[in-house]
């Protein structure tokens, strides 16, 4: 049986967390000039409430992700998106949409979505070759939804502007994801161009974990992440789909 991890607590009561309320137009504001960076061939780390994690949009910014994270190109980085996104790139059955959809709206849980893709999609028209590469694996793009009021933003902005953001936890490879800006390994936060310290991550826990990896071909398991608990039973409860771990 997997149990839920335990949660980090705040290091002292007014500590901000990632889930905390910004006004709009900041969050906006932050994400612009982080998709600015990415734009111009740069990394960013942005503050998720699974966890820190490191951005590109580029072959320059994502070899430089790979390369202070130390990770093997054999772990595609995955892109961040909306149900909106999915639905518009992934190929899955209808029903299967709405799944996805329904989790997002009603159970609010952040996931990661892995499914074959729409590669001639126009959203990822202009995609480098590369990028799309070390993104994608056996023809199926890892999309992370619901991860909090920036992923959110940033999916938002890089629909608008047609500008495809990948990335991954901001850890040296294999190290446990990172819920504070200050905790980050040092050659990771070198390897920036822009951070965001949005204080700690609303997921933050002992065990390490970030986003819960499904593959929604068959409903297996990738990866267990925060509140696995709950998300298998939301699925079990909502559509009588048992999580294959």
């Amino acid at each position: 049986m997997i149990e839920d991890e335990t949660a980090i607590e705040p290091a002292h009561p007014d500590e901000r967390r990632s889930g905390d309320a910004v006004a709009p137009a900041h969050l906006s504001a932050d994400v612009t000039a982080l998709l600015d960076v990415l734009a111009g061939g740069g990394v960013a780390i942005a503050p998720l409430d699974v966890a820190y994690a490191i951005l590109a949009a580029t072959p320059q910014g994502i070899r430089r992700i790979f390369d202070a994270k130390q990770r093997s190109y054999d772990k595609p980085s995955g892109m961040f998106a909306n149900h909106e996104i999915s639905a518009a790139l992934h190929i899955l059955p209808d029903d299967r949409h709405a799944m996805v959809s329904e989790m997002v709206e009603a159970v609010g849980l952040p996931f990661s979505v892995v499914a074959p893709f729409r590669e001639e999609h126009p959203f990822l028209a202009k995609v480098d070759p590369f990028v799309l590469q070390s993104s994608s694996k056996a023809g199926t793009l890892d999309m992370l939804l619901n991860a909090g009021q920036m992923h959110d933003e940033i999916a938002r902005q890089a629909w608008a502007r047609q500008m495809p953001v990948f990335g991954s936890s901001a850890n040296l490879s294999l190290s446990g994801s990172k819920y504070r800006l200050e905790d980050v390994d040092e050659r990771v936060r070198a390897a920036a161009d822009i951070g965001f310290d949005y204080g700690l991550s609303q997921y933050a826990n002992h065990q390490g974990r970030s986003s819960t990896i499904i593959d929604f071909r068959d409903f297996s398991v990738i990866r267990v992440g925060v509140r696995f608990g709950q998300l298998r039973q939301a699925f079990m409860d909502r559509f009588d789909v048992t999580l294959r771990t």
